[in-house]
């Protein structure tokens, strides 16, 4: 019966949202203003009516009700119930439902935090997501129902979650990704918003840029998460290896990273409107195209939810209107994109406009090494693959050169400056991190290259001309330094936390690619292997019972200058329903390296006992990698809390009669 209600609460929600369509744009239309505040109700009802139908799915997961089909496919009596939770989403039906109802709070969120925004504007911007809503709910309910039942023949035990899913990393990694894919629905309903109303201005932008941030910082730490969970999950020790749905949830980060640049602009100096409108519609289309991907059945990969290739196209339809009906708005709207301010060759404008077009350049160069096998076999070209040397070749030196800007751009003058005044100080500033770049690799790891020593050279030059721009902000303080500091914007300290946390993943990227080291080797109980500074002893292999998998543990010793330093059990892990056998690696995690341990296959028997194919690996630095993410994550929403976008909000939203920017 609650799985009914649950489906029954699908259908309201989509009723509900044609009505936050319909209502709030008749009141446009009309200039009523009763009719536009239906969009703020409206928000709140289907957040309730999707919370409770998502309630209502969990609740048949944990009570075991395999008459749902869905329900059957991805969970089964042994499994752990914190991972009969996480099986709510962890297959195609109930991660689209997790996706409308992460878009569901993104749209209440909306109407809760906008009521400083002239109730036209919010109602237009409410409406819009709306419209994105009915489109995945139609998606659920005709495609994807996870209420579908299996009567009378169902499984009395089910089949079980997916084993690469049964981890905790997998728990929190999807709603992430996901709120920070379906967060920038928000930005594009600010952009389309504006278009209709003709007001993209300063006011427009700082409405904007709060959610933009917010996005962008669930999404970062989306990412990241499953960037984690791939190097301890999988068993190869790699934290990155270009997967086509990895490449899926990186195209929108680099359009949302060039998005937040391109706010910043239009927020402080009212230019790049243009830009910043494209901008919102791109990172929010490469959101739906991520979602086709992984849907469509057109990609073999371990992140893949389906391959249904019906539903994969609903996706493309949705994705098609989506993206030829804003493109269009856009083309109809451009005389209102036009700006009257100015600035020179040398000045912060230029050098955003250039950090825009090379993260805009990187997501092509992405985008393009993503489709291309697929167009290729769909042209009947044959099976082609793009792999880690294409975007290393293009991707790395884009990258480094958009560091780069991070040092330069920031400390810029808006309109106009002087290259002389800006180059200055970077003889000795480029002295310094090159005397830097040489000597830490030599120093902390004994050998060096000239790859690494320029990223070194780089990333300390972009430090400390970081650390220079705040010691000058910070410097007129007539109370002191620390007076100084605490006078900071916060927009300024996020943006700088941010661009710092970017530079702990290079240094992480660098050293951990260029310094790691990996031995595939055979170890008998007793065996030893030495690498670098550690010795590990083999001491055997043991039976553990778990509670839906039988596995085999290892025992290795670690031991640093003769004292055991740490015990690690890697182990393979048999699932008893699907029969799949499983990689867990062991890892001794610290700040600056990893020592990861993999149980291979068992091997012959040796005077000793079973003999077993083991993978070593020392990782230095890669915890710098997650550790960058975090601070870039930190940075936005530091960024996001800036006093001044809720008081100039609420001083420029002085409430007009109702239609006051014009009709729709």
């Amino acid at each position: 019966m609650l799985a009914e209600l649950g489906h029954f609460a699908l259908v309201l929600a989509l009723v509900v949202a044609a009505a936050q369509i319909a209502v709030p744009l008749y009141g446009v239309w009309t200039r009523n203003g009763a009719a536009q505040a239906v969009a703020h109700s409206a928000s709140y009802v289907q957040f309730a009516l999707l919370a409770f139908s998502f309630l209502a799915l969990a609740a048949a997961f944990i009570s075991n009700d395999f008459t749902l089909d869905y329900v059957a496919r991805q969970s089964n009596t042994r499994l752990p119930a914190i991972y009969k939770v996480s099986a709510v989403w962890g297959g195609h039906e109930g991660s689209l439902l997790l996706w409308a109802l992460v878009l569901a709070g993104w749209t209440a969120a909306v109407a809760r935090f906008s009521r400083s925004l002239p109730l036209i504007m919010s109602a237009r911007v409410l409406a819009i997501l709306g419209g994105v809503s009915v489109a995945f709910l139609l998606f659920i309910l005709l495609t994807s129902n996870p209420f579908n039942r299996l009567l009378p023949d169902f499984p009395p035990d089910g089949n079980d979650l997916n084993p690469l899913l049964q981890d905790p990393g997998l728990i929190i990694h999807p709603p992430m990704l996901y709120m920070g894919y379906v967060g920038f629905a928000v930005p594009f309903a600010f952009a389309l918003a504006g278009l209709m109303g003709g007001r993209l201005d300063s006011a427009w932008a700082r409405w904007s840029r709060p959610w933009a941030l917010a996005a962008w910082c669930f999404l970062t730490l989306g990412i990241s998460l499953g960037s984690w969970w791939a190097y301890y999950e999988l068993g190869w020790g790699g934290w990155w290896f270009w997967d086509p749905v990895e490449n899926a949830s990186f195209m929108p980060w680099l359009a949302g990273t060039a998005l937040l640049h391109s706010l910043a602009v239009t927020e402080k100096r009212g230019v790049f409107k243009a830009w910043t409108v494209l901008l919102a519609i791109i990172a929010f289309a490469l959101s739906l195209l991520g979602t086709f991907l992984v849907r469509s059945g057109v990609l073999t990969s371990v992140h893949a939810f389906a391959s249904d290739p019906s539903r994969g196209m609903f996706v493309l339809g949705i994705l098609a209107v989506v993206v030829g009906g804003s493109l269009a708005l856009f083309a109809a709207r451009a005389p209102v994109l036009s700006s009257e301010s100015r600035y020179e060759l040398v000045s912060r404008e230029m050098f955003l406009l250039a950090n825009n077009l090379l993260l805009l350049t990187a997501t092509v160069v992405v985008l393009l090494g993503t489709l291309f096998p697929l167009v290729a076999d769909a042209f009947g070209l044959g099976k082609i693959s793009v792999g880690p040397p294409y975007f290393n070749l293009l991707f790395v030196p884009l990258s480094l050169l958009l560091v780069l800007f991070l040092g330069v751009g920031p400390q810029a003058n808006w309109k106009r400056d002087n290259a002389g005044r800006l180059l200055r100080p970077y003889s000795l500033i480029l002295l310094a991190a090159l005397l830097l770049g040489v000597a830490f690799p030599l120093i902390w790891f004994g050998s060096g290259s000239a790859l690494i020593a320029a990223a070194c050279t780089l990333v300390f030059a972009v430090l400390i001309a970081i650390l220079r721009d705040v010691a000058q902000k910070t410097a007129t303080a007539k109370a002191g330094r620390w007076a100084g500091i605490r006078r900071l914007s916060r927009s300024y300290v996020g943006m700088q936390l941010a661009h710092v946390g970017l530079l702990v993943m290079v240094v992480g990227v660098a050293l951990t690619s260029h310094y790691s080291l990996e031995r595939d080797v055979r170890m008998a109980p007793g065996d030893t292997l030495t690498e670098g500074p550690y010795t590990f002893v083999f001491r055997g292999v043991s039976d553990r019972e778990g509670p839906n998998f039988q596995a085999r543990r290892g025992d290795f010793a670690v031991l640093k200058g003769g004292r055991q330093v740490e015990t690690l059990h890697p182990e393979k892990r048999m699932y008893a329903v699907q029969r799949n056998v499983m990689t867990e690696a062991a890892i001794d995690a610290g700040l600056f390296r990893d020592l990861y341990i993999a149980l291979g296959e068992p091997l012959d028997v040796s005077a000793t006992g079973q003999a077993w194919a083991v993978r070593l690996y020392y990782k230095p630095f890669v915890r710098w990698i997650w550790l960058g993410s975090i601070f870039m994550a930190l940075g936005a929403v530091v960024s996001a809390s800036d006093r001044r976008y809720r008081l100039r909000a609420a001083a420029t939203a002085t409430t007009p009669a109702a239609g006051a920017e014009g009709v729709s």
